[in-house]
């Protein structure tokens, strides 16, 4: 008859032999992008690095194609620890705060070089801002240059009034108003649907999106204004990073850095690579004439006056550390 005290040390033995080696945290990580799309490609090798460098002990879990939170939800989900980190376009952000939209401005920074000039001069300030949300920017992604896509040709800003216009950001609504198109509100995942049916037939963003969009399908012009380099963010939730030990924490801090420079890197190359398949799929890659051109940098210029406006202080100081590099 075996004693229950040996019993008891079998069951213990049983249930010690059962668990696994180290406890796992998994973060959910939303995106609202496909997932061959670079910047998921990119997010994913991050979480791979991060899940090795910390040897299996944090997990992330990527949601991709606005899956578990549409793009405008991401942040609010990762401040609220619905999601532990996620992705963001910073642009989409502005009415919460001017910092936000920086990069949205039209014509402030017109290449990947001034582009990165700007995420220097304004990271600390940004990440100022979402500290006091709760919020760690672990690191930044741009899009390719921005174009304009439209079946219409476009000799001037005129040629824009009227044109049912997808408005992604408080920025590129503004822009509409503007030229006196008709902004409509429509996210990445839902540009070919809202083409398809109608709902609006020009937009402006990146060759990647036309890619990713089929855009091909429905548009035949992209006007190449590279009017800007809007970002994606990184970002996690300050307490489920400050819950990691020093280790892990440091396997997300080295992991980011790799991303954001493996990542500005990419987006770089995959600019030529996305515009030759709008080509290649049909569509027109039209340099915009010298009347529109300068007519869309009116418009920058009226956009940065009102943002300087509206930013105060904080944002005098970046626009001032950006054109002093």
């Amino acid at each position: 008859m075996i004693r229950p005290a040996v019993l008891a040390a079998i069951g213990i033995a049983a249930a010690l032999g059962s668990l696994p080696a180290a406890a796992q945290t998994k973060w959910d990580v939303p995106s609202a992008y496909p997932a061959n799309n670079f910047h998921t490609e990119n997010l994913q090798q991050f979480a791979n690095d991060v899940e090795k460098a910390s040897g299996g002990k944090l997990r992330l879990q990527l949601h991709p194609n606005a899956s578990l939170f549409k793009a405008p939800e991401i942040k609010r989900a990762v401040q609220g620890n619905q999601a532990q980190a996620g992705e963001i376009l910073l642009v989409n952000y502005e009415n919460e705060d001017p910092l936000y939209g920086l990069d949205g401005i039209p014509f402030l920074a017109t290449s990947y070089a001034d582009s990165y000039k700007l995420y220097k001069a304004s990271r600390k300030a940004v990440g100022d801002k979402l500290a006091r949300q709760g919020i760690m920017l672990l690191y930044t992604v741009p899009w390719p240059p921005q174009g304009i896509y439209t079946k219409r040709t476009l000799a001037s800003a005129a040629d824009m009034k009227g044109l049912k216009w997808r408005a992604y950001s408080p920025a590129t609504a503004k822009i509409a108003e503007l030229v006196g198109a008709q902004p409509m509100t429509v996210q990445a995942a839902e540009v070919s649907q809202a083409l398809a049916t109608g709902v609006i037939d020009s937009y402006m963003s990146s060759g990647a999106t036309g890619y990713d969009s089929k855009t091909y399908e429905h548009v035949k012009n992209w006007y190449d204004t590279q009017a800007w380099l809007p970002k994606n963010a990184i970002i996690v939730n300050k307490r489920a990073f400050d819950a990691l030990d020093k280790a892990t924490q440091a396997a997300v801090l080295k992991a980011a850095a790799d991303a954001e420079t493996r990542g500005w890197k990419l987006s770089q190359e995959k600019n030529a690579w996305y515009v030759d398949q709008l080509k290649a799929k049909g569509m027109s890659i039209v340099k915009p004439s010298e009347q529109l051109t300068a007519d869309l940098r009116k418009v920058g210029n009226l956009m940065l006056a009102e943002w300087l406006r509206r930013s105060g202080e904080d944002g005098r100081k970046v626009i001032d550390a950006y054109r002093a590099m």
